[in-house]
């Protein structure tokens, strides 16, 4: 017996909607059909792929099975796209996938020029710090993402940005007036560290200067980051591209430390690309990745 697109197409919108309601209405199909597709899923592979509980999430086997079932049907979707539009210009429903930075200052941009350029696709957005979209990449969940410092890049991939490191201050903080801050200066205060996708960066600037990085708190959200320095719990070091975002009685100040980090475009790394994907990179004019 042979495991059917149909049945991983209702495994996969289970897990995604985390119940088997929810998978119906995603898929527009009823609930009973996607209990039997599940099911003959099971049968197939002979143990459970889903626990039948609230929310229904999947069982070790179906962990197992998840990443080459997004990617499965990542490859029909291209096929059924290729066959259903071959004479009538470029679709599809893509998903992009980039970092909190990245969606608030280039992509808004890029997706109002791609709705330009290409009106038969539709662009949804995901946004994670950067281990999240490089993961939704190459799970398939994601069908093109903004990857950090990708060590290699396939042909096609376009270079985004390149950006810088800044202070985060408030605007009474005395070094708030200067035109460039060095790291050195940030030692009196309690240091806050962002671990929403700059960390790595942030860390080898500090082994570059031989001092470890001991940060007062770690946190997550830009927006909690912000707050905290806002009240004067410490300072913080953030991509140069969160500009706009640190609302009032703050200010960004570029760090005398010249480390810069990469935004790569890309579609998958390691399998094809939907024809939408290639297409939207190629009509893009900045420079192409080497």
């Amino acid at each position: 017996m042979t495991i059917g697109i149909p049945q991983i197409r209702a495994f996969v919108a289970v897990v995604d909607t985390s119940s088997f309601s929810g998978a119906a209405a995603q898929l527009g199909i009823s609930q009973s059909a996607v209990s039997h597709a599940v099911a003959a899923l099971e049968r197939t592979t002979g143990r459970p792929v889903l626990t039948r509980g609230t929310p229904a999430r999947p069982t070790l086997l179906g962990e197992r099975l998840l990443a080459h079932a997004r990617v499965a049907l990542a490859s029909v979707t291209s096929l059924e796209d290729l066959a259903r539009h071959r004479d009538s210009g470029l679709h599809g429903d893509l998903v992009l996938a980039a970092p909190p930075s990245v969606c608030h200052s280039l992509v808004p941009e890029l997706v109002e020029r791609w709705r330009t350029d290409f009106p038969g696709v539709t662009v949804s957005l995901f946004e994670g710090d950067d281990e999240e979209v490089a993961g939704w990449l190459a799970g398939a969940s994601a069908d093109m993402a903004v990857l950090v410092d990708p060590p290699d890049a396939p042909a096609g991939a376009v270079l985004l940005a390149e950006d810088g490191f800044q202070a985060v201050l408030r605007t009474d903080h005395p070094l708030a007036h200067l035109a460039a801050v060095d790291l050195d200066d940030l030692d009196d205060d309690p240091f806050l560290l962002s671990t929403s996708g700059c960390e790595r960066q942030i860390r080898e600037m500090y082994r570059a200067r031989g001092v470890p990085l001991r940060p007062a708190h770690r946190v997550r959200q830009l927006g909690t980051l912000f707050a905290m320095v806002r009240a004067g719990v410490g300072v913080s070091v953030v991509p140069g591209l969160v500009a706009g975002m640190e609302g009032p009685g703050l200010v960004l100040v570029p760090l005398a430390q010249r480390l810069t980090r990469r935004l790569v475009l890309t579609g998958p790394l390691h399998r094809p690309w939907h024809p939408a994907v290639a297409a939207l990179l190629a009509g893009m004019e900045q420079r192409q990745v080497a």
